[in-house]
Formats: structure tokens, C-alpha cells, sequence
């Protein structure tokens, strides 16, 4: 009878521990990466969609014709 009811204590404990130190820290990790990527994918739908123009012209810039960009060779 005791033998019985120190086995179930203990598989309670065990069932205890996997919850509390296992299941949940998964649960709210899997929860923080999952906000964190729905809110880095709603900054980037935003910055989309504010400006398209102004992504396109930053990307297309190209120097003036005649104009001199100075350089110092390195050597090894």
C-alpha cells in the first residue's frame, strides 16, 4: 500500500517536472518567436508600403558621368 502510493507520488513529480521545466518553456519560446516574426513581417509589409518609390530610386542611384572618385592603391 505505501510501495503503491510513494509510485504514484512520484510519477506526479515526474509529471510536475516534464510540465514546469520542459512543456511550458517550449510553449512560450515557440509563442516569443512566433510574435517576434509576425511583428518583423508587419515592420517590413510597412516599410513596403510607405514608401515604394524611394526603395527603387536608393537602389538605382548611379554616379554622375565625369565625376571623380578618388582611391589610394593598398598594397600587400
Amino acid at each position: 500500500m505505501i510501495l503503491r502510493f510513494l509510485f504514484y507520488a512520484f510519477l506526479i513529480y515526474l509529471a510536475f517536472k516534464l510540465v514546469f521545466n520542459f512543456i511550458l518553456p517550449v510553449y512560450r519560446t515557440a509563442r516569443q518567436v512566433k510574435r517576434g516574426f509576425r511583428e518583423m513581417q508587419e515592420r517590413m509589409n510597412g516599410v513596403q508600403q510607405q514608401d515604394p518609390q524611394q526603395n527603387v530610386s536608393k537602389t538605382e542611384e548611379k554616379p554622375k558621368a565625369g565625376e571623380y572618385i578618388e582611391f589610394e592603391e593598398v598594397k600587400d
